[in-house]
């Protein structure tokens, strides 16, 4: 990678670091992935809601959240065009080369950031370098940027090279909220994709290792229960009212009660609640918000149903009504051997990888597991790889930063593997 290159990716990764977005509302990183596609030049680039099936998205915030973020992108210089096609939440891309004959390959990058504050210490690089975030609230706490850099990166090396066959990039929106990736892959996009990988940064690996196949993706469903009641005054009325806080907290006692289960690992969290609005009224609105994983999807829908039983039977047993709506949702997954063997075998080789390992477990969740469904459904092979990066503080933490070294070292793997499967078709 050239010097001018090296750096015009390390500014588009610090560019897109400053403007964090969250779930839906990757409306400036839509539309600076859409100015960098334009100027390598591709044969087809589909924006917002031609990338996705969009009666697929989930946790899709409010009509008044989205405008928000729509106006911080207009005021941050986002091309008015690109911002219009993407106006009520349509986020993302997806761009096509298509250079003769031969298989389709895909990569899949995510680029949505966290409702997280970041540091404005002296000792936290963007602070010190002047690319943390311009959007109070949010950051790129999971390397997001660096992968949407990746995509970027990864595309212009394809399209200067003498790849056959062809490449799709999928710069999907939402994956914080497990609600973006079953949009992108029923889209259609995937249908003819015969290999993809997806990638992450980090996952405590540090600079100069990379994993060729990541496994062992937890399942998980996001809820969000609502409990509606019967206000009173809680001193002089309290059997009038109808509490709902009481069913909350029951709900969550229970919770964490579902029985574990023989088949493999299991988890619940009440990560957010509330409701009530002062010490002397009986408090007739309250939620609970959280999640449910299973070692394979099986074991998730049953902590989900188990979960959902909790929810409704806290708010029989306390005489109030509740609405439960799964908010994001991802099945598990497991990388193809195959494709990762190409990716180890492309990391030994490739300039700064000083420890390729074969595989490792993610331990957590991820909704490119729809993506790798998708495709390993229709026939083809799908691998998850991590790109180790040295990072000061752990993901989704205010002090979380990517080591830009990693970065020509992610794209030089990415391409080099892409162009040895469409040339060895495992």
């Amino acid at each position: 990678m050239s010097k001018s290159t090296h750096d015009r990716l390390v500014a588009l990764r610090r560019d897109l670091h400053r403007h964090p977005e969250p779930a839906w509302r990757e409306f400036y990183t839509t539309a600076r992935i859409v100015e960098e596609v334009e100027r390598i030049g591709v044969d087809e680039l589909h924006v917002g809601p031609d990338a996705l099936n969009t009666d697929e998205r989930m946790a899709v915030p409010d009509d008044d959240v989205l405008d928000d973020w729509y106006d911080r992108a207009l005021d941050a210089g986002a091309d008015p065009d690109v911002l219009e096609d993407l106006r009520g939440g349509f986020t993302g891309a997806v761009a096509v080369l298509r250079t003769g004959e031969g298989p389709t390959v895909g990569l899949r990058v995510d680029i949505d950031g966290l409702p997280q504050a970041e540091s404005d210490d002296d000792d936290h690089v963007p602070a010190r370098e002047g690319f943390r975030s311009e959007n109070e609230g949010a950051m790129h706490a999971c390397g997001h940027d660096a992968h949407a850099t990746f995509g970027i990166g990864v595309l212009e090396r394809v399209k200067e090279s003498d790849f056959e066959g062809t490449f799709k990039v999928f710069f999907q929106p939402a994956e914080e909220r497990v609600g973006g990736g079953r949009a992108m892959a029923r889209s259609g996009h995937l249908d003819d994709v015969d290999y993809l990988l997806a990638v992450h940064v980090g996952l405590d690996h540090p600079t100069g290792e990379v994993v060729a196949g990541i496994d062992g993706f937890l399942a998980v469903s996001h809820f969000l229960a609502e409990y509606e009641g019967e206000p009173a005054h809680a001193g002089a009325k309290p059997e009038a009212g109808r509490n709902t806080v009481q069913a909350m907290a029951a709900a969550i006692q229970n919770l964490y009660g579902i029985p574990r289960h023989s088949e493999g690992e299991t988890r619940v969290n009440a990560g957010l609640v509330g409701g009530g609005t002062a010490t002397n009224v009986i408090p007739e609105e309250s939620f609970v918000e959280g999640e449910v994983r299973g070692e394979t999807t099986e074991l998730k829908d049953y902590m989900k149903d188990h979960a959902h039983r909790v929810l409704r039977s806290a708010a029989e047993m306390h005489d109030v009504d509740v609405d439960i709506h799964t908010e994001g949702e991802a099945p598990s997954a497991a990388s193809d051997r195959a494709l990762a063997d190409i990716v180890y075998d492309v990391a030994s080789a490739t300039d700064g990888v000083d420890s390729p390992v074969e595989s490792d477990k993610l331990g957590g969740s991820e909704d490119a597991t729809f993506l790798m469904q998708e495709v390993q459904d229709n026939g083809g092979l799908a691998c998850y790889l991590a790109v180790g990066t040295d990072h000061p503080g752990g993901h989704h933490t205010a002090t979380f930063d990517v080591d830009e070294a990693s970065i020509p070292i992610g794209i030089d793997v990415l391409a080099d593997s892409i162009l040895s499967i469409a040339e060895n078709e495992p």
